[in-house]
């Protein structure tokens, strides 16, 4: 039997097999840092977690509607009024098994064969995998320092062709952490809109800003796709729930799509994340967003005093994306050495695609700040010894 073709142009996730390479050397009875692994360490808030387990007790576990209890639309609703401001009615938001799954609803209501996607390079592996899982075809914006590592206006124009279909950006950004500002946002979104394409906007990592609060791009318009999660402000990633923002046109579609992909998403996970929005579990997140914050205060100047260069820094999410090539001639093969010779994992460019991914490594602060220093001084360690 064949292996379907697009399967040669969907890399594996080099992240992970990173991390099962440092959970191989653990089980050996070795120390590893963690700086690879873009989730909190965190336990879940004890409010969301007692929300999962009172409605666990009551025994009655069943499918929800395919878009996500009401309860919980309404509640992302409310949380944009409280948070941003802006009036989204719950009846086009939909919840999801995951951001992952949010993207694969917009992308699956949006992409035809053949359709051409902007989307920036470096940029999060899973959206041009996606694009290209449904015979899309991904098309890299190369992004720099010197623009924040995010599209232009002027680079948008000059990429968009008779195929571009949409442009999918994040603020903030994995593996960078930058931010779209949002006279920029409005920029792209009225390129876009001209063309007659769609916007599409990853916000996962909103609630994790430092100094600056992230816009939503549902303020410029009614007409762009914004994906959000509980994974990463809320700490809920093995819950796996997200939500996605539709125009209202589309959601039916995209309900459709929903009941023939994954029926509903978790009822427990559902029922938990309404208490995410609680005060008292504010008042927990934004502790752990100061703590991120101390964290980025460490890992920055330490890496610096390494020899990574960081061009542009961090203003949300917990990456530090860094130059290594004063240091190395591979990123990959200095990912290797400091893993297996320093016992610090942390994960090679080559995951973010092709714009001189062997030069950049990305740093994440979702580790505590002993074992940030930790890494730190295991690193020196190492590159002195060279």
């Amino acid at each position: 039997m064949n292996i379907a073709d697009r399967m040669a142009q969907i890399a594996p996730f080099h992240v992970m097999e990173l991390m099962a390479r440092a959970q191989a050397l653990e089980a050996e009875g070795k120390s590893v840092i963690h700086l690879e692994v873009g989730e909190p360490d965190f336990a879940t808030a004890t409010p969301i977690l007692e929300a999962g387990q009172r409605f666990l007790g009551g025994g009655h576990v069943h499918y929800t509607a395919a878009t996500g209890l009401s309860q919980l639309r309404e509640a992302i609703s409310g949380f944009y009024q409280t948070r941003y401001g802006l009036e989204v009615s719950p009846q086009r938001i939909v919840v999801t098994a995951g951001a992952s799954g949010a993207l694969l609803l917009a992308l699956g209501v949006l992409v035809n064969p053949g359709d051409e996607w902007l989307l920036p390079d470096p940029g999060y592996p899973c959206n041009r995998h996606f694009v290209r899982l449904l015979e899309g075809r991904p098309v890299s914006l190369p992004v720099a320092a010197a623009s924040n590592y995010q599209p232009t206006a002027a680079q948008l124009a000059a990429s968009w062709t008779a195929r571009t279909r949409g442009l999918l950006v994040a603020s903030p950004a994995n593996p960078t952490g930058t931010l779209l500002d949002l006279e920029t946002m409005t920029e792209l979104a009225n390129i876009v809109a001209t063309r007659g394409g769609t916007l599409l906007v990853d916000e996962i990592y909103h609630g994790l800003t430092y100094g600056v609060d992230a816009q939503s791009a549902l303020a410029i318009s009614d007409d762009v796709f914004v994906i959000n999660s509980f994974s990463k402000y809320f700490g809920m990633t093995g819950w796996r729930l997200g939500w996605l923002v539709a125009p209202q046109r589309y959601v039916r579609d995209i309900e459709k799509l929903a009941q023939n992909l994954y029926i509903a998403p978790s009822t427990i996970a559902q029922h938990a994340a309404l208490a995410a929005f609680h005060p008292e579990t504010t008042s927990i997140l934004e502790a752990r967003r100061h703590e991120f914050s101390l964290r980025r205060d460490i890992l920055l100047p330490g890496l610096r005093k390494l020899g990574f260069e960081i061009a542009t820094e961090p203003q949300g999410a917990f990456y530090v994306y860094a130059a290594c090539n004063a240091l190395a001639e591979d990123s990959f093969s200095l990912a290797g050495q400091l893993l297996t010779e320093a016992g610090v994992a942390a994960t090679p460019g080559l995951d973010f695609g092709s714009n001189a991914p062997q030069r950049h490594m990305r740093f994440a602060y979702t580790t505590d700040r002993n074992q940030i220093e930790e890494g730190l001084a295991r690193m020196a360690k190492f590159l002195n010894s060279r």
